[in-house]
């Protein structure tokens, strides 16, 4: 879930759901709506829970994923009491923001925002810039811009600047040499912080999409991060602000992600990709810990429910539908006992999902590039009560990004001409161009 204001300062919330059907993953948007009261964490749970009562959900929600805002939070976690999933880009995305709030790197990035948006307001400006890039050799490319809330918008504004710097440098030594430039090390700085923070875009694409298993990535890419990161450390820079990002980065990852494999249920969507497994684990004890909940879940699900008196009693036409069994001996009793789970088709749940975790661990990892949904539809009769338990797990979406795309579509409704849309109208709108 997500919220977002209009340009008519109208105030929006966004619900997604994310569900494996078929073994493929899908997903739907299940409300928009104008939330006028303000956003108290009673008021956003009473709205989540309505939502959820709405579409028959209350008892099959996974988890649900959020940002870091501290009243979504306290809905989610002690309102609701529902398992909640911190949005893995957002946390990115404060780990990134923070790192570059350094003054060096503030008074660079100053710099090159300051030529972008000379360069993009001036038509001389641009127009010498490409004049510049055709005498140069170079594919014509514009400069970009940062957004505020984007810390890799700054990011493609700087990697931008670093790829058009010759062009970009005399176009400004000509039109406007009192603009304040970049230094030889200023560009060498610049460059290195985007070699930095590459990894970090290339890891928030990856965990964006709502199309593709996500959830069970999240372990994997914030060890990759730190690892990443801990040899940027280890082979450190020779420039001051550079180290600082890197240990900031550092410590932030730690602060933030050190713990993600604790978080139950992207550990137990990762232990059920068939892609990672116990592999992903840094520490052996989570890994051998999330196997034992696994277990638990899929036993819970191998349990039959007891029918109801008038379920054994009446089908259709009023007839019997199991009929009484003979009933055994006390002298006999305690042997049943002890050999039920022993003779052929009869099994206990806790031991079968046992034998299935170990047959599924067992078997090798796929290819990291193939589709984990397609291996389980194959494998769904070899391992049915884990199989359940995936359903539920590897539904689940690392970040809200998907909620955030439904007002992507929605500020192209809400428009400076269309600004007298009633509420209601824009919910309906919203739901139909989403599902459509």
């Amino acid at each position: 879930m997500n919220c977002w204001t209009s340009n008519t300062t109208t105030s929006y919330m966004s619900v997604t759901c994310h569900y494996i059907t078929d073994f493929k993953l899908r997903s739907n948007l299940l409300d928009c709506f104008v939330v006028a009261e303000s956003h108290t964490s009673q008021n956003l749970a009473q709205e989540l829970s309505r939502v959820a009562k709405e579409w028959g959900i209350q008892d099959k929600i996974a988890a649900c994923v959020t940002d870091n805002a501290s009243n979504i939070v306290k809905a989610v976690n002690d309102i609701l009491k529902w398992n909640h999933v911190r949005c893995f880009a957002h946390l990115l995305n404060l780990t990134v923001r923070s790192s570059v709030h350094q003054t060096e790197i503030q008074a660079l990035i100053l710099k090159v925002k300051s030529i972008a948006e000379y360069v993009r307001r001036s038509t001389v400006a641009s127009a010498k810039l490409r004049e510049m890039q055709l005498q140069m050799g170079q594919v014509q490319l514009r400069m970009k811009q940062d957004v505020a809330t984007r810390w890799n918008s700054t990011y493609f504004m700087m990697q931008r600047a670093i790829e058009i710097k010759e062009p970009l440098v005399s176009t400004m030594a000509l039109l406007n040499p009192l603009l304040p430039a970049l230094t030889p090390e200023e560009w060498d700085i610049t460059k290195e912080v985007c070699d930095i923070l590459k990894p970090f875009e290339e890891v928030t694409v990856e965990m964006s999409s709502e199309r593709f298993v996500t959830g069970s990535k999240a372990i994997l890419m914030a060890r990759g991060l730190q690892r990443i990161v801990a040899h940027r450390q280890r082979n450190p820079s020779t420039h001051e602000p550079v180290k600082g990002v890197v240990n900031f980065l550092a410590a932030d990852l730690e602060k933030r992600f050190g713990q993600i494999e604790r978080v139950r249920v992207l550990a137990e969507a990762t232990l059920l990709d068939p892609r990672f497994k116990k592999h992903a684990f840094v520490i052996e004890r989570n890994a051998e810990e999330t196997v034992s909940r696994v277990v638990g879940a899929a036993t819970h699900a191998a349990t039959p429910t007891l029918p109801s008196t008038e379920e054994e009693e009446e089908e259709e036409g009023g007839t019997t539908v199991n009929p009484p069994s003979e009933p055994v001996p006390q002298f006999w009793a305690d042997f049943e006992e002890r050999v039920t789970t022993l003779r052929p088709g009869v099994q206990n749940p806790s031991t079968g999902a046992m034998l299935e975790i170990k047959g599924f661990l067992a078997e090798p990892l796929i290819p990291r590039k193939a589709d984990p949904l397609e291996w389980w539809r194959v494998r769904a009769l070899v391992y049915q009560n884990i199989c359940t338990v995936m359903k539920t797990r590897l539904c689940i979406v690392a970040t809200s990004v998907p909620s955030e795309r439904v007002f992507s579509k929605t500020g192209q409704i809400i428009t400076d001409r269309r600004n007298r849309l009633s509420p209601s109208k824009v919910r309906e709108l919203v739901f139909l161009n989403a599902n459509l």
